[in-house]
């Protein structure tokens, strides 16, 4: 079953670009604290997560620290390095924690993965975003396919 309002976060080790090479990250410890808004994508550099998704958080990184978020995090089924290369194209510097769910664990961790082995993709992500304040889930808006309505930065603002 999916992840819900008043679940919490669970706790999985992602993978993060740093300089000094990939360094894992608690997904409880990153997201248990104060105000954090997740979202999720199918795969970096997939045109909707390009387009729209990933910036839509960088364009409204300052509006969501106005409304009190203190980590906003995108996280895929990728690689460490893949998503800090596509941090980097898409400008998001210090706004967006990437992290990188290589085995889809955290993925199937909230109950979101998607199968989409049939497209040549494997197991990926559903398009969703979540707001956590201490932990617990607040807001869950997962996305219908093909869809982009309940997951980008405008919806979560307004959930705030």
């Amino acid at each position: 079953m999916p992840i819900q309002t008043g679940d919490a976060i669970p706790s999985v080790k992602l993978m993060q670009a740093t300089p000094e090479g990939p360094k894992e990250v608690d997904t409880a410890a990153l997201l248990g604290s104060g105000t954090a808004v997740l979202f999720g994508v199918p795969g970096a550099f997939t045109p909707t997560c390009s387009v729209k998704h990933l910036p839509s958080f960088v364009e409204q990184a300052e509006a969501l620290k106005a409304k009190g978020v203190n980590t906003v995090a995108c996280v895929a089924v990728n690689d460490a390095f893949v998503m800090a290369a596509w941090g980097k194209e898409q400008g998001v510097a210090d706004k967006v924690t990437m992290l990188a769910d290589g085995s889809a664990a955290f993925t199937k961790a909230l109950g979101l993965e998607l199968d989409l082995t049939g497209r040549g993709m494997g197991v990926r992500c559903q398009r969703f975003a979540l707001i956590a304040k201490d932990g617990k889930v607040t807001y869950v808006g997962v996305e219908q396919p093909g869809a982009f309505e309940v997951s980008g930065a405008e919806a979560v603002l307004a959930q705030l």
